[in-house]
């Protein structure tokens, strides 16, 4: 049986007028995540997420109805009476534009329509259908729905109101479709393909308002400038070939996110924020922070980067190779995968990293933080971008005197851990090894600190200046026989240290 081919590009962009109706008459027939949710149970959406039809397909056999027929025919692509639940007029629509077509004694969506709930608000998205529910090779165009990487720009991306939003390398449009409060949206791809269905998506979530442009990176936008940017590009570290428009550059290496970094930094008006998600290379003896580092220009950014992962240079060629349905194990696979790790030799490259690029464009001497982040997060992360930009605002006008005369706030949540090791000099009991401050939520960053910190930690009140506080514990001797000048200008840099990862908050920055 062979799965009917995808809608041409024209049809795609004729169906852009169609989509609102086609979500209209999905979700009344309960095409919703809390309909999937219902019908399916949780086992049944768990199957669907792991890409196992037959496990969909049988939580849906036993409850027949319009979403069951949608659940076959939409999601799974099994032959369904499509023509039963929608309308005739958007039926007849469908199947002149080839998004739908007859399978066996059936009909079969050949497009993807996933919903899905982004902050707050639940939309459709539109896009390819992928090899999640039967076996499929992208073509070159493929433009690919929501996954992995989409949820992760998803949750470090802040989605409140705003002026305007740029949305680069948008794809099906799903970034743009979390940032529906904002007053104006610019989607670009350089895929006419993609564009077709962004607008599909976005004019189905009730903004047809939306500037759906095409073109390469920031040209569709020259002379621009936005107050947020969220953008997904095409990040793959590898040669400088395009196998897949969603994920392949033509850059070398590492480019992607380079030329992102690069042009997100003059396309954002003063206070703007850019979230980026990105891949680089870690090439020879230089250091990965040093590298993403010198792509942030030395006037007029605040930038953090933080490194979510890393991996040796086989899994990563393997993986990439993995999500465009070549086995490693074949003829194709491993000439692919050589000519990949002939690459990376040649340009000794011994690791690829991936993680989140958060810039705030500032009036000023650019300031770049770079750190690793492998543990789980303890809440969503866009919160911790959003604070992490306010108190480093606060950290580049503290200085020494401003910093012992403030307030600060004791973040709640935080843990207090002592490890104790076996004592093996003497031979019995316990020694101990490390006091540790963590934070229980976020990113949960963890501090090591000793007994005079974490006394100043104790005592810390949002009513008192830290100095009356250090002040009141030099009078009750808890720093020994310290001088007081000396306990005071050393408590500057761990304090600042404290403010940079959130353990302190100056009362200042409190709304």
């Amino acid at each position: 049986m062979t799965f009917p081919a995808s809608p041409t590009d024209a049809a795609l962009e004729e169906f852009v007028s169609v989509a609102p109706a086609v979500a209209e008459e999905l979700q009344a027939a309960g095409f919703s995540v809390d309909g999937l949710q219902n019908l399916l149970g949780a086992d049944g959406v768990a199957a669907m997420d792991r890409g196992e039809p037959e496990a969909v397909a049988s939580a849906a056999r036993h409850k027949r109805s319009p979403l069951s027929t949608l659940i076959d025919g939409v999601i799974i692509g099994d032959p369904a009476q499509l023509d039963e639940v929608l309308s005739p007029e958007v039926f007849s629509r469908l199947t002149e534009l080839g998004v739908i077509a007859p399978l066996c004694d059936g009909y079969v969506l050949t497009l993807d329509i996933r919903p899905i709930h982004l902050h707050g608000r639940e939309v459709l998205v539109f896009s390819d259908r992928d090899a999640s529910m039967r076996p499929h090779v992208p073509q070159r165009h493929h433009v690919p729905g929501v996954g992995r990487a989409s949820w992760s720009l998803i949750d470090i991306s802040p989605a409140g109101p705003t002026d305007s939003v740029l949305d680069l390398g948008a794809g099906c449009g799903v970034q743009a479709a979390g940032q529906l409060d904002a007053r104006s949206i610019v989607a670009t791809d350089i895929s006419e393909r993609a564009n077709s269905l962004a607008r599909a998506t976005l004019s189905a979530a009730g903004r047809s308002d939306a500037e759906v442009l095409a073109g390469s990176w920031f040209e569709p936008v020259e002379g621009r400038q936005f107050s947020r940017i969220v953008a997904n590009p095409p990040f793959v570290v590898g040669p400088p070939s395009v196998e897949h428009v969603y994920r392949d550059s033509g850059l070398d290496l590492d480019g992607a996110t380079e030329t992102t970094v690069r042009g997100a930094a003059n396309h954002l008006e003063i206070d703007g924020t850019a979230h980026i998600l990105g891949s680089w290379a870690h090439v020879g003896d230089q250091g990965w922070e040093a590298r993403v580092a010198s792509w942030i220009p030395e006037h007029g950014v605040e930038a953090w980067i933080v490194q979510r992962d890393v991996v040796g240079p086989a899994e990563y060629a393997g993986t990439w190779l993995r999500d465009e349905s070549i086995d490693p194990r074949s003829h194709d696979g491993r000439e692919r995968m050589r000519h990949w790790l002939d690459h990376f030799e040649f340009s000794d490259v011994r690791g690829v990293g991936f993680g989140y690029i958060s810039l705030q464009r500032i009036d000023g001497p650019s300031s770049v933080v770079c750190e690793e982040l492998p543990q789980a997060l303890g809440g969503p992360f866009h919160l911790e971008v959003s604070e992490h930009f306010a108190r480093s605002a606060w950290l580049r006008e503290a200085e020494k005197d401003s910093i012992l005369d403030s307030q600060y706030l004791l973040r709640p949540g935080i843990a207090v851990e002592r490890i104790e090791l076996t004592d093996t000099e003497a031979g019995q009991g316990f020694a101990p090894e490390a006091l540790r401050i963590t934070r229980t939520d976020g990113p949960r960053w963890s501090h090591d600190v000793d007994e005079s910190v974490l006394a100043v930690l104790r005592a810390i009140h949002p009513d008192a200046p830290l100095s009356f506080t250090l002040e009141l514990l030099t009078d009750f001797g808890r720093f020994g026989d310290a001088d007081p000048d000396e306990v005071r200008e050393s408590m500057i840099p761990v304090v600042v240290d404290l403010v940079r990862h959130g353990f302190l908050i100056p009362t200042d920055i409190l709304d």
